[in-house]
């Protein structure tokens, strides 16, 4: 057989594959003790490692993949901030934030990272509970806990979204 017809399957069979991981990854931003913008970076690296290794990696290319890294850096950093900014803002103090998210990371490990979705807020809404024996205050820090995780996906589906785009840039353009 032709040898450029292999090389041809060899960068399709890669670009397919590195786009699966990038959507499932986006996917998996819906759950929220799944690194998706992680996954979504690994996927890049080992298509910049495969390109780099054909010689195919241009500056621009560089650049582009240095934006998903920042993407990347940057999301996994705000949010956590989005969530305890909106939880901060109704004075809850950060041993219940802290009780929260580690609820989520127990309940996750034991079962599924659905029901430790839930386990977090639950976690929240107990330890308010306890710290200011008021149903309705408790009640609120968690809804402030929610609005929080709320924005924080959907800041991190758009940059998911940006991730892939990029991505797209420096595989077809």
């Amino acid at each position: 057989m032709d040898p450029t017809f292999w090389e041809f399957a060899a960068r399709v069979a890669l670009e397919t594959l590195t786009l699966f991981v990038l959507l499932v990854g986006l996917a998996g931003l819906l759950i929220p003790v799944f690194p998706g913008l992680t996954v979504m970076w690994i996927a890049t690296l080992v298509y910049a490692i495969v390109q780099a290794t054909m010689g195919a990696m241009t500056w621009v290319d560089w650049l582009l993949f240095g934006l998903i890294t920042l993407l990347m850096l940057g999301g996994n950093i705000v949010d956590n901030i989005i969530i305890a900014k909106h939880v901060r803002d109704k004075d809850v103090p950060w041993n219940s934030i802290l009780w929260a998210f580690a609820a989520g990371i127990v309940v996750s490990l034991f079962f599924t990272p659905l029901i430790g979705m839930i386990a977090s807020p639950v976690g929240l809404y107990l330890a308010e509970w306890r710290r200011v024996k008021d149903k309705q205050t408790a009640f609120a820090n968690t809804k402030a806990w929610m609005t929080g995780w709320g924005w924080s996906l959907a800041v991190r589906l758009g940059l998911g979204v940006v991730m892939i785009a990029l991505w797209m840039v420096w595989a077809w353009l």
